[in-house]
């Protein structure tokens, strides 16, 4: 298990970390790292570093009060990008709030982090957030490398167990993330109101779309959306959906 790795955080967590260079090399990887069988499995994408104050502010209940249990309840696998930002940050932080024992699996291009065992990294690497139980390092020197990455990490742990992406607020690797999913046949919701590149598909979604990425989107019959305007209000509605669609859709 030469590319296996334990990591330990100045905080004193710790999690499993697993290099790989091939995709087909991915179920051998994944196992060896205690990462088996076939689970439901609830895969995250959205804004990173350039999310708003008000946007991080206005999804984060969605984590502590629904993805978070959701995957506590179901048993599921959690799989993001796994930097300690954005709705990645939130993830994590929310597995730690509730106590959630489910796997928490972030994928990241190696070259652009900054592992915790690392003696002066250097300045631009990304932090990972240290609240994740498992990391799968891949190649690539720019972010948006990961995208397909995490939706095949997503399809061998599901195993053909129920598989489905959440995508919040986001950027311009969001688009990538969700194209990834959509390629691979998965569903993805974009949650509406939670900003950004979620409220440009939705858009697309009732007929209004401007961009053209977002249209294509649309097309493609296996992208959602969740209106959350109303989200202090419709939180358990909202999780009652999205469990629903992870229990049901194949």
């Amino acid at each position: 298990m030469k590319n296996c790795l334990k990591l330990t955080f100045d905080s004193g967590q710790t999690a499993l970390a697993i290099r790989a260079d091939r995709q087909a090399e991915l179920p051998d990887a994944l196992k060896q790292i205690g990462l088996g069988g076939s689970h439901s499995v609830l895969v995250v994408v959205g804004g990173a570093s350039n999310i708003s104050e008000a946007d991080f502010l206005r999804i984060k209940r969605l984590f502590t009060e629904v993805l978070a249990p959701i995957a506590e309840n179901l048993g599921a696998y959690v799989v993001d990008g796994g930097t300690n930002v954005g709705v990645m940050q939130l993830m994590g932080k929310a597995r730690t709030q509730i106590g959630g024992k489910f796997a928490l699996i972030g994928v990241l291009p190696e070259n652009k982090v900054a592992l915790p065992n690392q003696k002066e990294p250097a300045a631009d690497l990304t932090l990972l957030e240290p609240n994740h139980t498992h990391f799968v390092l891949v190649p690539g020197d720019n972010w948006g490398d990961e995208s397909p990455w995490i939706s095949h990490v997503a399809t061998v742990l599901a195993n053909n167990a129920p598989s489905l992406t959440i995508l919040l607020n986001g950027g311009e690797i969001t688009f990538e993330d969700a194209f990834s999913s959509i390629n691979i046949g998965r569903l993805v919701v974009a949650i509406a109101g939670s900003g950004r590149t979620a409220d440009i598909l939705a858009d697309a979604l009732r007929g209004e779309a401007t961009d053209e990425r977002a249209k294509k989107l649309a097309k493609s019959g296996i992208l959602q959306y969740v209106n959350l305007i109303d989200i202090d209000k419709g939180v358990e509605n909202l999780g009652k959906i999205i469990k629903d669609l992870l229990s049901n859709y194949e």
